[in-house]
Parts: C-alpha cells; sequence; structure tokens
C-alpha cells in the first residue's frame, strides 16, 4: 500500500487527508470509515466502501494494525460495508482486492462467501514500490440475499441522525 510509506504522517497531513475524506464522503465520491477497538478509544485500522471501478459498483478496502491482525475486525467492517453497498447504495457488485501473496487478506471475502473471479497481473504497489498482480473476489446482487453480510448486525444513519438501515 503506496499510502503505507507516509505513516506516521504529520499532523498537519492527517488533518488535510480527513477534511477530504470528510468532503468526498458527503458529495457521495468515497467513503472512508476508521477502524476502532471494542472500547472505541483507539483507532486500529481504516476501511472504505469506494467508488473507483464506475457506476453500480463498489470495491471494499480494509487495513487493520498488526497487533489487531486476525481478531475478526477486517471480516466485521467488510461485511457491514456489504451490506451497506447493496441495501443503501443499491450496487449490482461489490469487490475486494488483495496481493495474491497476502492470505489473510484473502481470508476476508473468502469467509463472507465472495467468488474468486481470478487475478489480474502488476496491478498494486506495495509500501516499498513493488508491484504485485492482485486477487480479485467479488459478490453480485442475486448472491447477496443469501450471503453472510446479508445477516450482519448493523446499524446506520444518515447525515441529521435518521436510522437508514
Amino acid at each position: 500500500m503506496p499510502w503505507a510509506t507516509i505513516e506516521p504522517a504529520p499532523i498537519d497531513d492527517r488533518l488535510q487527508f480527513l477534511r477530504q475524506s470528510r468532503g468526498k464522503f458527503d458529495l457521495g465520491q468515497d467513503f472512508t470509515y476508521g477502524v476502532f477497538d471494542k472500547n472505541e478509544t483507539e483507532v486500529i485500522g481504516g476501511t472504505g466502501l469506494h467508488t473507483r471501478h464506475g457506476f453500480n459498483v463498489r470495491e471494499i478496502g480494509y487495513w487493520i494494525h498488526e497487533k489487531e491482525a486476525r481478531s475478526g475486525y477486517a471480516t466485521e467492517v467488510a461485511a457491514a460495508l456489504t451490506k451497506v453497498a447493496f441495501e443503501i447504495d443499491e450496487v449490482d457488485r461489490v469487490e475486494i482486492h488483495c496481493a495474491v501473496e497476502n492470505y489473510k487478506s484473502a481470508g476476508v471475502p473468502k469467509k463472507l462467501g465472495f467468488i474468486n473471479e481470478g487475478n489480474r497481473r502488476k496491478l498494486t504497489k506495495d509500501a516499498d514500490g513493488k508491484v504485485h498482480d492482485s486477487m480479485i473476489w467479488t459478490m453480485l446482487k442475486d448472491e447477496y440475499p443469501s450471503s453472510i453480510p446479508s445477516k450482519a448486525p448493523i446499524e446506520a444513519f444518515d447525515a441529521i441522525g435518521r436510522r437508514i438501515l
């Protein structure tokens, strides 16, 4: 992940990122979220519901700090965002991409019932600039109702606090 090379970022850079993320969220252009520990006292990662693949498609991305890896956070956020994508955004397709070497990350979509459509060669760069092949996992609208994410216990609210899910 190329963005990882700038961590820890100076506070002014972090503030600018947060403002840009909030603006894109409010405009419906991209949706970035923090991931917090169970006590909601510490940021342990980030996730997003991204629009970069066009109309009626969302891509879920996630990153969890290594000290919390394999604790179920990535699976939980991916399930919740899958539900949001299909039930709120009403998309036709949700994708999860990960490096082919990243078997831990690939376990998340597999566990949730996504289908591995295959690999794309030299699609992403890591923090060191090395290019990697990516696995592409997908779930389609007609597969969603019987999926694990469809049963995820989440609540979602609009900008003025009205419950929408």
